[in-house]
């Protein structure tokens, strides 16, 4: 028997890993399991140069619980070790000291295993006793066992194992329980060894016998070990892809279509990603990129491995180029990180352009659900971006697609303004701006479909790449405004009469915290609407932005804003007008007179007081010019009321209100109720 100290310079290095290590302290069953497969493995390549003369027979690897023992074991039937390599693989610590180890990784929970042979020392998180028993492949080895309880002690003697191999064994601590709970092992070997390379065995295949499901004398097998990214993608059919996909997400739909990728310079890569059909929220689609490392499940977190938009694909990737345990700051700077990234961003560009030329149909038919994807890439990598150019896809309101550089050749006869301007017409609703579009269209401009959640930062970025473009909402101004093409009419009504005009419906507008509402005039021909609802286009914009990026959250909280926009030439706005006119007109005279007398005289004021500095004007001169102003405010609000007393009860007013925001889907409530019952009365 022998006994001694593992060779470190701290009295205990097994508390300190259970303690950095305790978040993710479930990886200590990668590592056992993917040690028994190293040992495995390296059986085989004994066997293949000749250097093992044996037969490998069995190799699978048995996963066991004694619940009355409290022990997990791991058993291979690998290459073993002598006394002499547990002497050097287990007890010797290969670094220069702990206090260095302990500076260099405090910060990096996940960076001390992998690292100078600390693998094995994982299963101390979860163990008060680790045992080895190991009989090597040499000829003339004997069987060795060797044990530890933590503390830096180790005993070391006589082996009981017959056959080559290892059993290592975890004497489950109590406040790790867990471990040796059935469910909780085949969750995590189902999760972390599902693809190793050599079979692994947990318990017996189970079959429904006498009213109860019993254990079989076959192993239950719990991993694939040639799983399809290892095969070459000219063996493997469509159904193969999907039974794999299955396999990986069973409640996920059937994916869109897949990327097989398969790289061997400058690194080592391969995998397989599909495309989801993504719906609308982000979010609870990222993370189904399984990231592996030589068919051992590393994580699925793989920002920083792939770009930001590449992690709402699915599926997985596997390459012994990406460390396994490091920091997330040094993968991001790992040059191997980088060329991963770069190759992966190519090949998704590659595949989506070469679906896009070859079924053009199909494509477009999958393209409300890449958009989400395509959308996001290019919002993110300006090198995507330049690629996905050439196959992202305009879809306007009739359900035609076209390729940006197709609507910009469709477009610019018709829809280039008087500055040289090429407008690009939207709507984000066809019920809502139904109006709006159809006005549109008969001027015989085309109308786009902007419906997706990403949008409108992507209209923003689009007016920035396309040159002398600009992306327009259908209903954010009148149709004749849209794009203009020459100088606008000008409205005929002297200020008199735009002034009632303006205030007869300003006065029945709806109030509300969170609505602003202007009124405009316009002189749009006797054949246009007598009024149209337009929305600030730049405000709402802001608005939509505002739910995107938390910085721009102000704009959120700002009213919406819209324009009544009235048409001075329709026969009906005329007549509302010249009924006021008769209505107000004498009640407003003497009030005129007295506006514009104030008027005259704070111009004066102003006049007499404009090339005196500010300390050279005597408080009574200040004082004449605030008495003023107030006046005349007053005088304005005496003829707002007047106005407001009479457009109170015109149902005529109140009705081309109620139909402009009915439109809009902004009426409703008591005031819809209000407005079908006066409908009725009008009918």
């Amino acid at each position: 028997m022998q006994k001694g100290n593992i060779g470190v310079t701290t009295e205990n290095i097994l508390p300190v890993i259970k303690k950095f290590l305790y978040s993710d302290h479930e990886i200590f069953l990668r590592e056992m399991v993917s040690n028994a497969v190293d040992a495995t493995q390296k059986l085989k390549t004994l066997k293949e140069r000749g250097d093992f003369k044996g037969d490998e027979g069995d190799l699978t690897i048995h996963i066991s619980i004694d619940k009355d023992a409290k022990t997990l074991t791991i058993s291979d039937r690998g290459i073993g070790m002598t006394e002499e390599e547990i002497d050097k693989y287990i007890n010797q610590i290969a670094f220069s000291g702990v206090s260095d180890f302990l500076e260099k990784y405090k910060d990096s929970a996940n960076a001390i295993i992998g690292h100078f042979g600390l693998g094995f020392y994982s299963a101390f998180m979860v163990s008060d006793k680790v045992e080895i028993n190991t009989l090597s492949y040499q000829d003339g080895a004997k069987a060795v066992k060797w044990s530890c309880d933590g503390s830096p002690e180790y005993e070391i003697t006589d082996g009981t194992r017959t056959e080559r191999g290892t059993d290592i064994i975890l004497h489950i601590a109590d406040d790790c329980k867990e471990f040796l709970d059935k469910a909780q092992i085949e969750t995590l070997l189902n999760k972390y060894c599902k693809f190793m390379t050599v079979p692994v065995a947990f318990g017996k295949k189970t079959e429904w016998k006498d009213g109860k499901q019993q254990d079989t004398d076959e192993d239950n097998i719990i991993n694939t070990t040639d799983p399809i990214w290892t095969k070459a993608p000219s063996s493997l059919k469509d159904e193969d892809y999907l039974s794999f996909y299955r396999t990986l997400f069973p409640m996920q739909d059937e994916p869109l279509f897949w990327i097989h990728l398969n790289v061997d310079y400058p690194f080592n890569l391969t995998g397989v990603l599909y495309f989801p059909r993504i719906k609308n929220n982000i979010e609870l689609q990222r993370n189904k990129i399984q990231l592996y490392c030589n068919q051992v499940f590393v994580t699925d977190q793989v920002e920083g491995i792939v770009p930001d938009f590449l992690t709402l694909l699915h599926g997985v990737i596997d390459s012994p180029d990406i460390p396994l345990n490091v920091s997330r700051s040094y993968l991001q700077s790992d040059a191997n990180v980088k060329k991963i990234s770069k190759y992966i961003t190519k090949k998704v560009a590659d595949r989506l352009q070469a679906i896009f030329k070859e079924d053009r149909k199909t494509y477009e038919e999958k393209w409300d659900m890449l958009k989400v994807f395509i959308h996001y890439g290019m919002l993110s990598e300006e090198s995507f971006y330049d690629r996905a150019k050439e196959f992202a896809l305009f879809k306007d309101t009739e359900g035609k697609y076209f390729t940006f550089d197709e609507y910009k050749d469709l477009i610019k006869g018709e829809q280039t303004d008087k500055d040289g301007q090429l407008v690009y017409l939207y709507a984000n609703d066809k019920e809502d701006q139904y109006g709006s579009i159809e006005a549109a269209k008969q001027k015989g401009y085309s109308v786009l479909l902007l419906d997706g959640q990403l949008d409108a930062p992507m209209v923003s970025m689009l007016e920035q790449k396309l040159e002398k473009s600009r992306f327009v909402r259908v209903d954010s101004d009148i149709v004749d405004r849209l794009i203009v093409k020459d100088e606008k009419k000008a409205v005929d009504l002297n200020a008199d009469d735009l002034d009632m005009l303006t205030a007869v419906f300003k006065a029945e507008l709806p109030e509300g915290d969170k609505v602003n509402y202007t009124v405009q005039v316009e002189a749009l021909g006797a054949d246009s609407q007598p009024m149209q609802l337009t929305r600030n286009e730049y405000m709402r914009r802001m608005k939509e932005m505002s739910r995107l990026q938390p910085g721009m959250a102000f704009y959120g909280e700002m009213p919406d804003s819209y324009n009544l926009v009235l048409n001075s030439d329709h026969s009906l706005i005329k007549d509302i007008l010249a009924n006021a006119k008769t209505a107000c007109d004498d009640n407003l005279k003497s009030t005129r007179s007295e506006i514009k007398g104030l008027e005259a005289r704070l111009a004066a004021l102003r006049q007499s007081q404009k090339d005196k500095k500010y300390d050279e004007i005597t408080q009574e001169e200040r004082d004449a010019v605030s008495e003023t102003e107030k006046a005349i405010q007053d005088e304005k609000d005496k003829k707002t009321k007047v106005i407001a007393e009479y457009s109170k009860d015109v149902k005529t007013i109140h009705q081309i209100i109620d139909l402009a925001l009915l439109q809009n889907g902004l009426l409703k409530g008591s005031a819809l109720d209000a407005f079908i019952k006066r409908s009725v009365e009008l009918i």
